[in-house]
């Protein structure tokens, strides 16, 4: 199990899920960890204060060269982020492989709007899907505000939506040559 990513970070999430609400003691004030498969959260919880933080739990294998995960839905976090006391939580944790074990290295625990704009990319699924450009270099802004992160990722969707026509423009072209191969057919 040990040489399979997927089985080990399947591993370390059930092992942070299960544990979640003990590891952060009386800071929460209720917890959840059942969430359909493609939602946003692998975990969720409310502190003292009234604050809901769904979590979502990445594994990073540090000897693998090239990691891309999804984080989230642009159009899940603008709604999401539209209450001021909802907050989108990455919670990445880095690993080795040694023998038959996963040996933690780092682990990084942060809203989303600490994450750099210089460590994340924007993917064509959907209205597009916030992802870690590459998950061996994440970097973290403390205190980064919320309005700033926000007004970022706009911007990068104003330069990613119109390259993406760009691309939709071509495939079109290349579908109506395609067409007109097919309506020549005989058959």
């Amino acid at each position: 199990m040990a040489q399979s990513p997927r089985a080990v970070g399947d591993a370390i999430e059930s092992i942070l899920v299960e544990n979640f609400g003990k590891i952060m003691g009386d800071l929460v004030k209720e917890y959840s960890s059942s969430f359909a498969r493609r939602a946003m959260a692998d975990l969720a919880f409310t502190d003292k204060d009234d604050f809901y933080y769904i979590v979502d739990v990445k594994t990073h294998r540090l000897d693998t060269k090239f990691n891309m995960p999804n984080l989230t839905s642009v159009e899940r976090i603008s709604r999401f982020y539209e209450d001021d006391k909802n907050h989108f939580v990455i919670l990445n944790v880095a690993y080795n492989i040694e023998g038959s074990a996963a040996k933690i290295k780092k682990v990084t625990f942060a809203l989303i709007e600490f994450l750099s704009w210089n460590c994340l990319t924007l993917g064509a699924l959907g209205w597009g899907q916030i992802q870690i450009a590459n998950s061996n270099h994440i970097t973290v802004v403390p205190k980064n505000s919320r309005k700033k992160w926000m007004l970022d990722l706009c911007d990068n969707l104003f330069e990613f939506y119109p390259r993406e026509i760009g691309k939709i423009t071509e495939r079109i072209k290349h579908f109506k040559k395609v067409r007109k191969f097919w309506e020549r057919k005989e058959v």
